[in-house]
């Protein structure tokens, strides 16, 4: 089928896909702008950002507004005038504070989720930088996008809808995840794609929705544009690419992983997430490691109760250290079978 581009105002991605956002440290400058130079939008997750710095520990917050620049700032040497937009959570400390820097480094869009970002078109106020909700149900997108529309009148410049097979956090309750079918949820992608568009008329604009979660090969994407969406959003699939800012384990575990290792567990954050069964999987659900310091993260995490540190879980993961690590992944991470080029991927899906 024929490839529309991706329009979100007066941006065009030459291809419909986003590179989904993936934190700490597995998309940085390096994926992000590979894969806007490839013709996509490149995204960067501010989580944790400054985790290689040397006083992280120290001062973790700032360190990580001070880097969201330097990154950025190194995408755009890598993207040849390509899209990028940064993935921020709305449960992380100062969540307006890492908003408001991506900005000011003049980052083209800013992607939200986990929680509702309720706030964040006040904070791209007098800039160009374009937001996206992301949402995971009808009832979600219509409660973001009636806040917006009272609150700021204003509605999203476009909508990540994030399925049940995707990686990370996940907007379901652990039944939901277990129980939805494909056909099921497409039901809730269609409903949600009418909230967007009533809104979209309302304020005579066009509102690009893409989905998320599970997309792996060429057969995913043209099923799921085929359904009226304007673009998919691809992760786990970069994670095994050349350009991927991981650690060459973290991308092995991939490739290593068989269909069953492929588990869902109980984040600190209070979402279900999708990640790789491995010793720390087994290791946490007997308090094995409990935190030793908090960073700054969540701010929903109460330290003195949470069985693990996210924070620690996930940097291992970004240095290699694979098997003391939390290993995010979408439900098709098992495919996985080769390191690649971010520009095969796109050869693949959009020749």
């Amino acid at each position: 089928m024929e490839k529309e581009p991706l329009v979100i105002g007066e941006l065009k991605a030459k291809f419909p896909l986003i590179q989904g956002g993936m934190g700490v440290g597995i998309s940085l400058s390096g994926l992000a702008g590979a894969v806007a130079k490839a013709g996509g939008i490149g995204i960067i997750s501010t989580a944790q950002i400054g985790f290689r710095e040397p006083d992280f520990d120290t001062n973790p917050i700032e360190v990580n507004l001070r880097v969201i620049g330097k990154e950025i700032a190194k995408a755009r040497q890598i993207a040849e005038g390509g899209i990028l937009g940064v993935n921020i959570m709305v449960a992380t400390k100062r969540y307006e504070d890492y908003v408001r820097a991506a900005v000011a480094a003049g980052i083209d869009l800013v992607v939200s989720g986990a929680g509702l970002p309720i706030k964040l078109p006040e904070l791209v106020t007098g800039s160009l930088t374009k937001i996206a909700p992301i949402v995971s149900s009808a009832k979600s997108a219509n409660v973001i996008l009636k806040m917006w529309d009272k609150k700021y009148h204003t509605t999203a410049d476009l909508v990540v809808i994030e399925g049940p097979k995707a990686g990370g956090h996940l907007g379901f309750r652990r039944e939901e995840i277990e129980k939805l079918s494909d056909a099921e949820y497409e039901q809730e992608i269609k409903a949600i794609m009418e909230v967007v568009a009533d809104y979209g008329r309302k304020y005579e604009k066009h509102v690009p929705v893409v989905f998320g979660g599970g997309i792996y090969d060429r057969t995913d994407v043209e099923h799921y544009l085929s359904l009226g969406l304007n673009g998919v959003q691809v992760a786990s699939r970069f994670v095994t690419t050349h350009e991927c800012d991981a650690n060459e384990n973290y991308k092995q575990a991939y490739i290593k992983a068989q269909k069953d290792d492929i588990v869902l567990v109980n984040s600190p954050v209070g979402m279900p997430g999708r990640a790789i069964r491995n010793h720390f999987y087994e290791d946490s659900k007997l308090g094995k490691y409990s935190p030793k310091r908090c960073r700054q993260c969540i701010q929903t995490c109460n330290p003195k109760e949470t069985p693990y540190c996210i924070t620690d879980a996930l940097i291992n993961a970004a240095e290699g250290n694979t098997e003391d690590a939390l290993l995010f992944c979408g439900a098709n991470a098992y495919r996985a079978e080769k390191i690649e080029h971010v520009s095969d991927i796109f050869q693949e899906f959009f020749a």
